[in-house]
């Protein structure tokens, strides 16, 4: 997992092939005239998901294993907890390929704040559970195929 600031994002484009264009698109939208949901980038290589509403208590982790997840806030902050994807338990479901989803049953060992400005790189070793904010937060969500 990584947080920081888009200030530094440059620092971090060695990690990826598509991470300069996730940031890249993250400068330089005007978040506001994007529709909520999926907004193409560059294919299933590189897309985003907008996300506006209201923080939930007891969130659900989740882990991904065909995409890493950028999570960035624009207004609000995201309190997002975390724990290492192999030391939870997958739920009944299990892995859903389609929507390249794991929901688990375990709990965060870590919550991270991640303030208007600031994002969150969620690898798939990363399990996650956003949106634990107790306010309104506005997000997107890069989508990075690995």
């Amino acid at each position: 997992m990584i947080l920081d600031s888009l200030t530094n994002a440059d620092r971090y484009h060695t990690l990826h092939p598509a991470f300069a264009d996730a940031f890249t698109f993250l400068r330089n939208t005007e978040f506001g005239s994007l529709p909520e949901g999926r907004n193409e980038i560059d294919g299933e290589r590189l897309y985003a998901m907008v996300i506006r509403g209201q923080g939930k208590e007891n969130r659900i982790l989740e882990a991904h294993r065909d995409y890493i997840d950028i999570q960035f806030t624009v207004t609000g902050s995201d309190l997002i907890g975390r724990e290492e994807t192999a030391r939870c338990v997958e739920n009944a479901a299990g892995y859903l390929a389609e929507q390249d989803i794991v929901l688990l049953t375990s709990f965060p060992s870590l919550l991270v704040n991640v303030a208007a400005g600031r994002f969150a790189v969620f690898f798939p070793e990363d399990a996650h559970a956003p949106m634990g904010c107790a306010g309104p937060v506005e997000k997107i969500v890069v989508k990075v195929k690995i």
